[in-house]
């Protein structure tokens, strides 16, 4: 391994705030880093300078002779009328400008220059860029084309050709900010799988903690403007940080101990405070110096205090929604109990959020009907409400909203205690709202909807533009509510952690999957390995056989031909009676529920086992 990139004594500070100071470390080729810390700690910024996008006021950056570095922004910046081909061609690589300097030059008839750059662009097949472009727009399931326009794709599309952007500049370095935003599971889950095989440097900050456990080998972690190195997975990391903050709560412990001695020598009067004292005042205020707070951001358990929901919760029938003919889904029933706790998945433009939308009454079904119970109160997290503006602060924002919120246990707590639970210090109280940045201010919203004390909550995707110490608060939030709770997010961890039910919308149907997220995911990887073993199994058991010549069925296939026949019709009509039992159950029946589903998959896959079998024996007799 040779060392790509060395960094030494870095220092920055923004808005007379440091960010970080004496930074030093060295990345090898083919080392993979996470880069974690709580909002403003300076993780953007660190790559911003990594990639010379930003200036650090102090230390030195060295990168091994000919490094090409790929950089993934947070937010996809584009110019007005640009396209998707455009947006490519206007990377920042070395690559790609000898491409354009060779097109300049054929404009221009330097045959000279077009005649050198071509045979060092055939030498470096460089042509191909562009098709691997295309290439990953493809695999990643984008929807656009090279003429289409930028400004008219969804935030998950822009997503997706800023990422097959980064991926496609043949970099030695790849340094990607939150590329998991806005993206849907399948694509994150091919993100991972190139991630993890490239031979590529990686630094990338992600509140994805699938992501950082599976991919990298090292965490950076920037904490109150200090820096720490994790050597190991994520999970290493989470008990490298655990004992740390032990320590130090342990070392501020024994600080504060002495200092109360102290203050008691001092108030006890002018008699005492003599010049021969002045060494002890002074270790006092060395003291007082060193104290600071040391609580693990991730707080107790603590939900707030939620209305009581009625008999009726919310009831949804035979539902049905398209868009300029693309039918999103249909017929789709369902009653709600509390205590539901549902996750939602599909790929991006499926529909989950429309269906969030009907289920809450901000959309009309086109065929079927929602009933929403008279008690019921939805806070809904949408993706409409989240670009608040405006004079107030953030402060005023919340306390017109409500000054104390009560939580689950009965505790009481201010609206500047929340405010600070979900990312906002106190220092950020007063600033106004049209002066946040957009993920503070979806933040914001985020927390709006909590204090309202809903009885049913609905989150899109919130753990966009959240740190891991504030998601992990909304974990708490969310696993200690009360009422009734979907969520949709492309965050694997999360929807473990707060669900124990799916929503799948796929091929144009919402299907119910009555566990984890994860139990689902290696359920349907069975599932799609046993299709694929069922496609020809018997077709290679004649294929190994000599060949030799056979007409009809000797008196035993024959038999099993028949007893075939008469088990697939017996397996039909119990598949049937499964089908009818899922809209007649009590809704709150989770054992039957589970036990039926997985007796229905179970006769799925024997009707298709026995009908290939049948198939491969009428085949014979014919």
């Amino acid at each position: 391994m040779m060392n790509l990139l060395s960094v030494e004594n870095l220092e920055k500070t923004v808005k007379d705030e440091p960010l970080f100071s004496n930074l030093t470390f060295g990345l090898e080729e083919r080392d993979k880093v996470g880069i974690v810390g709580k909002n403003g700690a300076g993780k953007s910024t660190l790559l911003k300078i990594l990639a010379g996008r930003m200036r650090a006021d102090e230390g030195k950056i060295s990168m091994k002779n000919g490094t090409v570095v790929s950089f993934l922004e947070q937010n996809v910046t584009y110019a007005p009328e640009e396209t998707v081909g455009s947006y490519f061609l206007k990377a920042d690589s070395p690559y790609l400008d000898k491409l354009k300097k060779y097109d300049e030059a054929i404009a221009s008839g330097d045959e000279k220059t077009y005649t050198r750059l071509y045979d060092e662009i055939e030498k470096e097949n460089l042509w191909d860029m562009e098709r691997s472009y295309q290439a990953l727009l493809e695999e990643f399931a984008a929807g656009c084309g090279p003429d289409d326009l930028v400004e008219n794709l969804s935030g998950g599309q822009r997503k997706k050709m800023a990422l097959a952007r980064a991926l496609s500049l043949r970099a030695d370095l790849l340094l990607l900010d939150e590329p998991t935003n806005h993206l849907d599971i399948k694509t994150i889950e091919k993100l991972e799988d190139m991630l993890t095989k490239t031979d590529k440097t990686v630094m990338i900050v992600t509140h994805d903690r699938h992501i950082l456990n599976t991919v990298c080998s090292v965490i950076f972690e920037l904490d109150r403007a200090s820096f720490f190195i994790h050597p190991g997975s994520f999970q290493s990391y989470l008990e490298r940080r655990s004992e740390r903050i032990s320590m130090l709560q342990k070392e501020q412990d024994r600080i504060k101990k002495i200092l109360e001695r102290e203050l008691k020598w001092l108030s006890r009067g002018p008699k005492a405070r003599t010049g021969k004292d002045k060494n002890r005042k002074d270790r006092i205020d060395s003291m007082l110096g060193m104290r600071q707070d040391v609580q693990d951001e991730r707080q107790k358990e603590f939900s707030s205090l939620s209305r009581r929901l009625g008999k009726k919760i919310l009831e949804i029938d035979g539902i049905s929604k398209a868009y300029d003919g693309k039918k999103l889904f249909s017929d789709f029933s369902f009653s709600f109990v509390k205590g539901m706790r549902i996750g939602l998945v599909g790929d991006n433009g499926s529909g989950k959020s429309t269906l969030l939308d009907i289920m809450t009454g901000n959309l009309a079904p086109d065929e079927g009907s929602v009933d929403i119970g008279v008690n019921t109160v939805f806070g809904y997290y949408d993706q409409a409400g989240r670009e608040l503006s405006g004079e107030k602060t953030v402060m005023e924002y919340i306390l017109d909203i409500a000054e104390k919120i009560c939580l689950a246990d009965g505790e009481i707590v201010s609206a500047a205690r929340f405010l600070e639970l979900f990312g906002f210090p106190q220092n950020m109280h007063r600033s106004p709202i049209n002066l946040l940045s957009g993920g503070e201010r979806r933040r914001l919203y985020l927390i709006s909807m909590l204090v309202r004390n809903p009885n049913f909550l609905v989150l899109d995707e919130p753990t966009n533009d959240l740190d891991l110490a504030t998601m992990e608060n909304l974990e708490e939030y969310c696993t200690s509510f009360q009422g009734c709770l979907v969520i949709c997010s492309h965050d694997r961890t999360f929807l473990d952690i707060t669900t124990d039910m799916l929503f799948v919308i796929e091929d144009g149907k919402v299907l119910l999957y009555p566990g984890h997220f994860s139990e689902w995911k290696e359920w349907r990887k069975e599932k799609e390995e046993e299709e694929k073993r069922l496609q020809t199994p018997y077709k290679e058991k004649k294929d190994s056989r000599p060949a030799k010549e056979k007409k009809g069925l000797s008196y035993k296939e024959k038999k099993e031909k028949e007893s075939l026949e008469l088990e697939i019709a017996a397996l039909e009509e119990e598949k049937a009676a499964l089908e009818a039992s899922f809209s007649t159950m009590a809704p709150d029946d989770f054992k039957t529920l589970n036990e039926n589903t997985l007796r229905y998959d179970e006769v799925g896959r024997l009707i298709d086992e026995k009908t290939s079998r049948w198939l491969y024996l009428e085949d014979m007799d014919n």
